[in-house]
């Protein structure tokens, strides 16, 4: 079975940060996913990005014994990056 791996809200709406999750495909281990944690979880997965062992991943990608599947929410806050022209910092 394909390892789950939620990071950050995702975690938080699962309780758990790993969990092992039936499906052959991205769209149905997120499926069981959505099932077994219900409206909260289902609600941060639509704005979260998903990846397989580590490459970004479409729903139709197979999964299957060995593999992690992670869930990355958006990540907010933080710093606007250097300016690389000038050198200077970004700010808000």
């Amino acid at each position: 079975m394909p390892t789950l791996r939620l990071f950050a809200a995702a975690r938080e709406a699962a309780g758990r940060s790993v969990d092992e999750m039936p499906g052959a495909t991205v769209a149905e281990l997120l499926s069981a996913a959505r099932a077994r944690y219900g409206a909260p979880f289902a609600e941060v997965l639509a704005v979260s990005g998903v990846w397989v062992n580590g490459e970004p991943a479409a729903s139709d990608t197979a999964v299957g014994e060995g593999d992690e599947v992670a869930v990355l929410p958006p990540v907010s806050g933080g710093m606007v990056p250097a300016d690389p022209v000038s050198g200077g910092r970004g700010g808000r």
